[in-house]
């Protein structure tokens, strides 16, 4: 069944603009209320705003990765009534693009002399290259992918 050219029009609107203006997602990635882990308004880091979006549709935004991977990696203690299969998406802002991309696949670069919100900070890129040229350039001290990033990966950045 054809859907109708007003109607067609509609969803661009509605849909399809937005996302292209960078705010795609189910709520967007302007950046909403209070980081979920240490309360701040997010949207005075825009810079730095990362999101975890669950299947209800419902979001935890966070002032910088940090505060993102400590929610996720301590799940129980900040959103109790979640688990790791209630997430649907996970973004973080590309340092140098400073667009949103997807966490799972990004790389992060540790001990850097780029500070974030709350001080030393996790800084995400979209590429490994990205983030080995931000390494060299800000004195960092290692690249890892998502998944190698721990709590005492975190610790470490105190």
């Amino acid at each position: 069944m054809e859907i109708p050219r007003p109607f067609k029009a509609l969803v661009f609107l509605f849909v399809g603009l937005p996302f292209l203006l960078g705010a795609g997602g189910p709520r967007g990635t302007v950046p909403q209320g209070s980081c979920a882990v240490c309360g701040m308004q997010v949207a005075n880091f825009p810079d730095w705003a990362a999101v975890i979006t669950f299947k209800d549709g419902s979001q935890a935004w966070f002032d910088g990765p940090k505060d993102l991977f400590t929610f996720q990696l301590d799940l129980k203690r900040y959103a109790p009534k979640r688990n790791p299969p209630d997430i649907v998406s996970t973004q973080v802002k590309d340092y140098y693009g400073m667009k949103p991309i997807d966490a799972r696949k990004a790389w992060f670069v540790t001990g850097s002399d780029v500070m974030g919100p709350m001080g030393k900070e996790l800084v995400a890129f979209a590429t490994e290259s990205g983030a080995r040229e931000f390494l060299k350039d800000h004195r960092g001290r290692q690249v890892l992918a998502f998944q190698e990033i721990t709590s005492a990966t975190l610790k470490g950045l105190e």
